[in-house]
């Protein structure tokens, strides 16, 4: 049983490209308050990060207005050591994570609210950060998992980057259904996935990612309702290949 997913993965059928993305818009149609609650979760957790690291810029911004409004060069009165840089480096890159973990307990427990509109699983999906209650440690090492991987990619020109895109958009999904799989398993079973049909869910990922960003048409507002949409077809990946165990999935939420 521990390691089932796998022999899902292997006897899985082909998704279908045009099926996928048909039941996408018709699920996004019940669901488009709940992309717009997530959405806006993730914004407010987001922005006290953002601002705690540009905090320490703002003098430096509000010179070069000052000097490009008055028309003269602007100097740097800020003096940066290496210390100071190697630092700020290292505090981005911890709030970068942070943020990461809570985006995926976020989108995890959104996978959970989509299973309920599409099946009518009686499960209740708890609230927006159930799945950071018990799973912290697990989705930090995700977080890092991810990063790594990344920055493996960026490293090797560019091009791989292409590839692991793939098994990096089924992490979160695979992990919100299967919690209690250790963080080995769940990478192994993304990529593993990922690379029987990293075409289909290629496209699906990147027209997703398109009509996500729709909304910046309606003043920017639209995107809060559009942007979740990148996971409803991710949704229908998992649940049209590996699927669901009802009897566990009960147990695990």
């Amino acid at each position: 049983m521990e390691h089932d997913i796998f022999q899902k993965i292997e006897n899985a059928p082909k998704p279908n490209f045009e099926n996928i993305l048909s039941k996408s818009f018709d699920l996004f149609k019940l669901t488009w308050k709940e992309c717009l609650f997530h959405g806006l979760i993730s914004l407010a957790i987001a922005i006290p990060f953002i601002l705690l690291i540009y905090a320490p810029l703002m003098p430096m911004y509000i010179e070069m207005i000052q000097a490009s409004v008055n028309g003269g060069y602007y100097e740097p009165s800020l003096d940066f050591s290496v210390g100071m840089m190697v630092g700020y480096a290292f505090l981005i890159l911890l709030f970068s994570i942070f943020m990461q973990v809570i985006g995926i307990g976020v989108a995890s427990h959104f996978y959970q609210v989509l299973k309920k509109y599409d099946t009518g699983a009686p499960q209740n999906p708890g609230g927006y950060f159930v799945y950071l209650k018990g799973n912290f440690g697990k989705i930090f090492l995700l977080s890092l998992a991810m990063m790594g991987i990344s920055l493996l990619a960026l490293l090797l020109c560019y091009l791989p980057i292409f590839y692991v895109m793939v098994p990096l958009q089924l992490i979160t999904p695979i992990f919100a259904f299967n919690k209690k799989r250790s963080v080995s398993d769940i990478i192994k079973a993304s990529f593993k996935l990922g690379n029987r049909f990293w075409l289909i869910i290629f496209g699906l990922a990147i027209i997703s990612s398109l009509i996500a960003q729709v909304g910046i048409i309606a003043c920017f507002v639209g995107i809060f309702v559009t942007a979740y949409f990148v996971h409803i077809p991710m949704y229908y990946v998992y649940k049209d290949t590996i699927g669901f165990d009802d009897a566990l999935q009960l147990e695990e939420i």
